[in-house]
């Protein structure tokens, strides 16, 4: 393997001692129609970089040239990306993977090619931007690359989640998995139910701390996305080939709905929840409100075009059913075993609609409690368990266990830890982790469509906790939904600490290697104090 810098790891490399290629004022770029895309991505972020335009070229005139060759053997979403002397060229099998072979031709580039805007002053651009003689042959593990960001708990504003698709883009992965709904706060426009924004995006204060007996901070909290910024955050992720899956929670973690609309519930009015944790309050079991969660979910369907949209279906308290009258009535009726099947019953509701229009269910694991809808998809996160029996039941998975998955995890026991909740999580800890557990080897490992990691707000109000939580950690994750299975982690981490200077000049505030510090000044880091 080559000491190439390059995150995740390619598949193979061949590295020339020959003079490599030369970006500068006279570089143009041409594409194939199908990567039009890409070239354009390509144009702006260099060009930004580097001042160059890199104006479109056709045959010897063109540097960069981007191609689509789906019988070049590469495998989908698979690249090739030769530089030489005379120029780059890049092959995908497909769009994403043109998309992916640029990706890596940028990472190819001194860091300077990540920032916004050329180096001023006594630096000043450079007249050149080397680009070293390399063949490299490249494609994906799995197809279901993720990363689960959470604006329930804390809303992330468009401009922050347009910045974490182009940080997930820069690691090639391919899937946002977007949780927009919450006990804390209910983050999507529905034209139909405009209270669900109105009283349901916005709650007084909130917990401070993980503490059983908490604090709270006195701030009001919230906000939503339009229909129209979604739009946008949906066009944005597929320009970069990412798909963004939604998620609206049912029946539990719905308490920011039934604030607004109090008829959802099993009880009498609520606010919008305050604090972590489990909530007993769940959604009712009455046709009404599986009818209102269709309305909502026409509107979900319309404005994402994911095949997967996700229920949630996770940490449903049973308590307000078995004391409903109305809950024992539905189970007597439908002929239930009792509430375990009741909460699939109402999951399997939603399965069936979803198929009458050519989308798919997608829950967390709890949805195997009481029988598994037949079209649905498990994300398995209590462990490997779910996966699983879901897996080897024929059911497709995705595998993010809390052991290797969840990013709000401490990174460290340091009494200095600036986010000291859950389990300890390192860096090495992600980039160990298996997608395929040892038991569907024989059968079953067919079902697993991937991996993600999870990236639970809770104690995370910022953007800028956000990026502390997640990076380097979601570097290390990308490059084991990336890469083979074989992986050695002190092979990465030289190759990951020269990354960490990509992070450094697009802005992200990742946890220091050397300790948990936030955000410290370090020597040849602008912006850090």
């Amino acid at each position: 393997m080559s000491a190439l810098p390059l995150v995740p790891r390619p598949a193979e490399i061949h590295v020339d001692q020959e003079a490599g290629l030369s970006l500068d004022a006279a570089t143009r770029i041409d594409a194939d129609p199908g990567a039009a895309g890409t070239e354009t991505w390509l144009r702006a972020e260099l060009g930004a970089a580097t001042g160059f335009a890199f104006p479109p070229g056709k045959g010897e005139n063109a540097r960069i040239r981007l191609s689509i060759d789906p019988d070049a053997g590469l495998g989908a979403e698979g690249y090739r990306l030769i530089v030489d002397g005379e120029g780059a060229v890049v092959i995908g099998h497909d769009p994403a993977g043109v998309f992916y072979g640029a990706q890596t031709l940028r990472q190819l580039l001194p860091n300077g090619a990540y920032r916004r805007a050329p180096l001023n002053g006594a630096d000043g651009a450079a007249a050149e931007w080397p680009l070293p003689s390399v063949d490299i042959t490249d494609r994906p593990r799995f197809g279901w690359r993720g990363c689960m960001l959470d604006v329930g708990r804390h809303f992330m504003p468009k401009h922050g989640v347009l910045r974490f698709i182009d940080l997930m883009a820069m690691h090639k992965l391919n899937v946002l998995h977007f949780h927009l709904t919450e006990d804390q706060g209910w983050r999507l426009e529905i034209k139909r139910y405009p209270k669900l924004t109105e009283v349901g995006a916005w709650r007084k204060e909130s917990q401070v701390g993980a503490a059983s007996d908490p604090g709270f901070d006195g701030r009001p909290h919230g906000g939503f996305y339009t229909q129209d910024d979604i739009r946008e955050i949906v066009a944005y992720a597929a320009a970069r080939h990412i798909t963004v899956v939604p998620e609206v929670d049912v029946p539990g973690h719905s308490q920011a709905a039934i604030a607004a609309y109090p008829e959802l519930g099993e009880g009498g009015p609520l606010e919008v929840g305050t604090r972590w944790g489990v909530i007993e309050n769940v959604l009712n079991v009455s046709d009404a409100t599986l009818e209102f969660y269709r309305n909502v979910f026409d509107e979900v369907m319309e404005l994402f075009p994911s095949p997967y949209i996700c229920v949630g279906g996770d940490e449903c308290p049973k308590g307000q059913w078995r004391a409903s009258a109305a809950a024992q009535a539905r189970i007597a009726e439908e002929g239930l075993s009792g509430e375990d099947e009741l909460q699939s019953w109402f999951i399997r509701r939603f399965d069936a609609y979803f198929a009458e229009r050519g989308r798919r269910l997608l829950g967390w694991d709890e949805i195997l409690e009481g029988g598994l809808a037949s079209g649905a998809t498990v994300l398995s996160w209590r462990g490997t368990e779910g996966g699983i029996a879901a897996a080897q039941a024929g059911h497709d998975v995705v595998m993010c266990p809390t052991r290797t998955s969840y990013l709000d995890y401490r990174q460290s026991d340091s009494g200095e830890e600036p986010i000291p909740v859950g389990t300890l999580l390192t860096l090495a800890d992600v980039y160990s982790a298996e997608p395929v557990p040892p038991e569907l080897a024989e059968k079953g490992a067919e079902h697993v469509l991937g991996a993600q990691v999870n990236v639970w707000t809770e104690h995370m109000d910022s953007p800028r906790t956000v990026d502390f939580m997640v990076f380097p950690r979601l570097s290390a994750f990308a490059e084991v939904a990336w890469g083979p299975a074989e992986r050695d982690y002190r092979e990465f981490l030289p190759r990951l600490e020269a990354h960490l200077g990509r992070l450094d000049a697009v802005g992200v505030e990742y946890r220091p290697l050397d300790g948990p510090h936030p955000w410290q000044k370090r020597p040849g880091v602008p912006g850090r104090d």
